[in-house]
């Protein structure tokens, strides 16, 4: 699902929606498991003599540890897009509070990428955008980022022409 039609401009059209890729959250997920894992543990070792109050508070405990360690960093993850339109690179980030930023392909003089040996393995890299008056703009994670790259550099291509 890209933007919403009323979010473009007169004559812009969306040629890619994308989010960082999944390996986001290997991370959270392997933290995930391992909370799991201790409270099983936790609920095996208890004496019988202590439920189930101590049940109660081994969830409320695993639960509690769960929200930052899985759940904000899979809605921040979920949340966060990249846009490439005709006219625009749109970053939109935030659970609660979202934050935007867009820069015309214009002014996007360069566009470069970097793959490490993990991003290799999973298929993803980090975008760099140099733009004529900004710091650069850099787009961790994203999958099939050669593809992307050739397509926003044939797009700049075709704007400068």
């Amino acid at each position: 699902m890209g933007l919403p039609a009323k979010l473009l401009g007169t004559g812009e059209s969306e040629l890619l929606h994308l989010r960082s890729h999944g390996k986001v959250m290997i991370g959270p997920t392997a933290w995930l498991l391992l909370l799991a894992a201790l409270g099983g543990l936790a609920f095996a070792v208890m004496p019988a003599a202590w439920r189930p109050w101590s049940g109660w508070v081994t969830v409320a405990l695993v639960v509690g540890l769960a929200i930052p360690a899985y759940l904000l960093p899979l809605l921040r993850w979920r949340t966060t897009t990249y846009t490439l339109t005709t006219h625009r690179l749109i970053t939109r980030t935030g659970i609660v509070n979202k934050v935007g930023h867009d820069v015309p392909v214009a002014r996007i003089t360069n566009v470069a990428y970097e793959r490490s040996l993990t991003d290799r393995i999973f298929g993803c890299g980090s975008l760099v955008f140099t733009t004529s008056a900004e710091a650069p703009v850099v787009l961790n994670d994203i999958p099939k980022v050669e593809e992307v790259g050739v397509a926003v550099s044939n797009l700049l291509f075709g704007v400068r022409a």
